[in-house]
């Protein structure tokens, strides 16, 4: 969160072909912190000309023209993590991104007997966001367990493609038993979550080929036309029928089709 902030600068002659912030012994380290983090565009200062402007390894800084004490009012910020996004702190090794359609499809056929969890949220969704944590310590604790997360937001064909219209949601994939359960949950239903994860999360040996994705959800990817992803299905009932819906003149949505096709239900506690 940005707050306004009151920084007093000393006057000091700076040589600016010659300049070295750590060699500057008039700014205590606390100071130079807290400068390494002004934006010129956030400056409002008398005594401040633009010219003598200073590139510092994090951001701009600007010093004072005139040998008088003066008084800088800035919007400053935490330095750590100040550009990441809620959904990417805390993440754990064993946590990645699914970027995507085939990314996900090779990432659970790439699991093998190991326990996956498909975790779906949207960064608008209040739930997802304060369950987002007690999730990255669950992770932390499980590292045999694999995380996806998948931004609704930037797969959206993607997710509905695969039914998914509550957020948060989770699937659970293992082995050749393919999904063995999904569910949606919240901070205050986690013990669902907990729950899933202890039944699922026992060591067993699959026989047979990791199953993945169901043929319906793949042949329903591989059909959206919004979506880069190839599929050719094993039953030649299901390719008839697609081949039958590549000749058959689409007509166009209505409004409030397109408004059902674009509804997503969230949490009570994100998107509802």
């Amino acid at each position: 969160m940005a707050t306004d902030t009151f920084i007093k600068l000393n006057p000091i002659f700076i040589n600016p072909n010659r300049f070295n912030l750590r060699e500057c012994s008039n700014l205590s380290p606390k100071s130079i912190s807290s400068l390494s983090f002004i934006s010129p565009r956030l400056i409002s200062c008398s005594h401040v000309n633009p010219r003598t402007l200073i590139y510092g390894e994090n951001d701009n800084i600007l010093f004072p023209k005139k040998k008088i004490p003066s008084m800088i009012r800035c919007q400053t910020s935490l330095g750590i993590g100040r550009n990441q996004k809620w959904w990417e702190k805390e993440l754990k090794p064993n946590m990645m991104s699914v970027t995507s359609p085939q990314d996900l499809v090779d990432s659970l056929l790439n699991a093998g007997d190991k326990l996956v969890v498909v975790d779906f949220f949207s960064p608008g969704c209040g739930g997802c966001k304060a369950l987002h944590p007690k999730i990255c310590k669950i992770a932390e604790k499980n590292p045999e367990v694999e995380f996806l997360q998948v931004n609704y937001e930037e797969q959206r064909s993607l997710c509905q493609s695969l039914h998914v219209h509550v957020l948060p949601f989770f699937r659970f994939y293992r082995g050749s038993s393919g999904r063995v359960c999904s569910f949606s949950c919240t901070n205050a239903t986690i013990n669902k979550f907990k729950e899933a994860l202890e039944k699922q999360g026992r060591e067993q040996c699959s026989i047979g080929k990791t199953k993945g994705l169901e043929e319906k959800e793949l042949v329903a990817m591989a059909t959206n036309k919004d979506l880069s992803f190839y599929y050719k299905p094993k039953n030649n009932e299901v390719n008839r029928e697609i081949k039958e819906n590549d000749t058959i003149i689409q007509r166009s949505p209505t409004s409030k089709e397109q408004d059902e096709k674009r509804s997503l239900v969230i949490s009570p506690a994100g998107i509802v």
